[in-house]
């Protein structure tokens, strides 16, 4: 299950009432230097960094019209001895975090990794990310 952190420190730094577009604005000066790290565990509850993936700058957009921000962050597969299993999008504050999985239609998984995460050491991988901001919103009660 996607989890979100950090989203009422972040809308804090708005004065007023916090609509979409003011929201996206926050989100995109946030995430301006994200990293999304994917792991895999070895043994019982050892994380182990499986991928290190930086935000493609100009990539980060506001969709108007779906009131979402979509972003790619690309970076090479440092390990492969187990397989992903979580994910986190970390920006300055806000951040997503969940189950991640290599094979489609796994349950409970909320991030599928796309075909460029190859398991191959040294391989650059990409992922998408949309981030609709209503659901935001309706979290932060506006």
């Amino acid at each position: 299950m996607r989890q979100i952190h950090g989203l009422e420190k972040l809308a804090g730094q708005q004065s007023g009432r916090l609509n979409a577009p003011k929201l996206a604005d926050l989100l995109r000066m946030d995430l301006r230097q994200c990293r999304c790290s994917i792991y895999g565990s070895i043994g019982d509850d050892d994380k182990v960094l499986l991928a290190e993936l930086a935000l493609l700058p100009e990539s980060l957009e506001y969709e108007m019209f779906d009131q979402r921000i979509d972003l790619i962050v690309a970076g090479p597969i440092l390990r492969n001895d187990c397989v992903p299993l979580i994910y986190r999008l970390q920006g300055e504050q806000f951040a997503l975090s969940g189950r991640c999985s290599m094979i489609a239609r796994v349950c409970g998984v909320d991030l599928y990794l796309q075909r460029s995460y190859t398991g191959v050491i040294g391989d650059v991988a990409r992922q998408k990310f949309s981030i609709s901001l209503p659901p935001l919103l309706k979290m932060l009660g506006h």
